[in-house]
């Protein structure tokens, strides 16, 4: 596995010009206004950090040379990519400029969202499509150019994915074990837990953004519960618990911020201590595993047919379990999220509820599947798997938990 610690790659103009044309676009419009969209910024392969106060645009056309559009205070705000560029002062130079650089076509993309139902890429606001409109553009979202470009992972940051997964599967063991031991000699609590899985981590040679989430009895049924020290509950024998764990590699050089190419592992498992599970439990559990087995289940068997299979379908296949269940109002959120060099990518997620999203899911594309139940003063029970997909193939990419932990 190469090293991949930057996360700076080059926009690659001939596959966004291909892919433009196979989904039958005249062009991709960039803009941008003090850093509002970051995703033209790793697309085209710009500076994150760098100084941005007046407003930018870039044109890729499906054929020809790209052209740019940058203020004159700022002039050599795109000189780093290719294309012709043309400079404004004024407002009306502007407008004018911009008219001028979309002549001769008409279908373009740009972050956009039609009432804002994939909003991850809504990113451009409401006046500069009306104005795009008014010169007589039509704007279409380009969520799904946006999913080819952000989603699809090489074959090194798969590699990274697999190679988080057998140190995190570890990570997670330990902490379980810990649970048990500490549970019989003098007792430990939710965020000393946290602290210890934190310690794990480090020592894997992992990186995590914040968390993970332990949570003990009632607090398993708030989905994005995090103890702190002032909060945290102790844990004892006869309690169930819930761990939800993420974290990526962290290679030499990694910025706090976590920016690097290496891909996220993302696993939520749930145990009872000392005690057999109640009827109730086993009851909640064996639901929400078969409804996450429900969507792996469509995922597989669409990419091994090779039909193609959008977000909102996973979603449904996990929710119908539920909804036959009886248990659909406390099934609160998406099945899953795309998972890429952020925890929660740009790609296509498992959502029919919070949104419904059309988005497909694409060959070379990690996410999640994490159907849960939630019931308030009671407890949660959340089952989280990954997946990889491949042309032709799809699997869960580390171990799979089908029955209750007894700790």
């Amino acid at each position: 596995m190469q090293n991949i610690i930057a996360d700076t790659k080059s926009m690659d103009l001939a596959a966004i010009q291909s892919s433009l044309r196979d989904q039958h676009l005249d062009g991709w419009l960039f803009y941008d206004h003090h850093h509002r969209d970051p995703i033209a910024y790793r697309i085209l392969g710009l500076d994150e950090n760098s100084f941005v106060s007046r407003r930018w645009f870039y044109f890729i056309p499906a054929e020809g040379t790209p052209g740019k559009l940058v203020h004159r205070i700022e002039s050599g705000k795109l000189d780093s990519l290719p294309g012709h560029k043309e400079m404004y002062s004024s407002w009306q130079e502007l407008e004018q400029k911009l008219e001028t650089m979309l002549q001769g076509t008409k279908k373009i993309a740009m972050q956009y969202s039609p009432r804002n139902a994939i909003m991850y890429v809504s990113m451009v606001d409401a006046g500069t499509i009306e104005l795009l409109r008014e010169i007589g553009m039509e704007v279409v979202s380009s969520a799904n150019l946006v999913s080819i470009f952000e989603a699809v992972l090489t074959e090194d940051q798969i590699a990274t994915h697999y190679a988080a997964q057998q140190k995190l599967d570890e990570v997670l063991r330990a902490g379980w074990n810990r649970i048990g031991e500490a549970t019989r000699n003098g007792g430990t609590d939710e965020h000393s837990m946290v602290t210890f899985l934190q310690e794990g981590i480090t020592r894997a040679g992992l990186w995590t953004d914040h968390g993970p989430n332990v949570s003990v009895g009632p607090n398993s049924a708030d989905s994005h519960y995090e103890p702190t020290p002032a909060s945290s509950k102790p844990i004892r024998r006869g309690d169930f618990v819930l761990i939800d764990i993420w974290a990526k590699l962290a290679e030499p050089g990694t910025p706090s911020h976590g920016r690097t190419a290496a891909i996220w592992y993302d696993i939520t498992w749930t145990g009872v201590i000392d005690r057999e599970p109640t009827d109730r439990e086993q009851l909640i559990f064996s639901t929400v595993r078969d409804a996450r087995d429900a969507s792996i289940a469509v995922v597989k068997q669409a990419f091994a047919t090779n039909t193609p299979i959008a977000g909102w379908q996973a979603d449904d296949a996990s929710r119908a379990v539920i909804r036959a269940a009886g248990f659909a109002d406390f099934f609160t959120h998406r099945t899953g999220h795309n998972i890429a060099t952020e925890l929660h990518g740009n790609g296509a997620h498992l959502d029919n509820l919070e949104t419904h999203d059309e988005r497909l899911l694409l060959p070379n594309t990690c996410f999640s599947v994490e159907p849960g139940l939630y019931f308030p003063g009671e407890f949660g029970i959340r089952n989280e798997i990954d997946m990889i997909t491949r042309k032709g193939s799809a699997e869960v990419t580390g171990r799979i938990q089908n029955e209750l932990l007894r700790v």
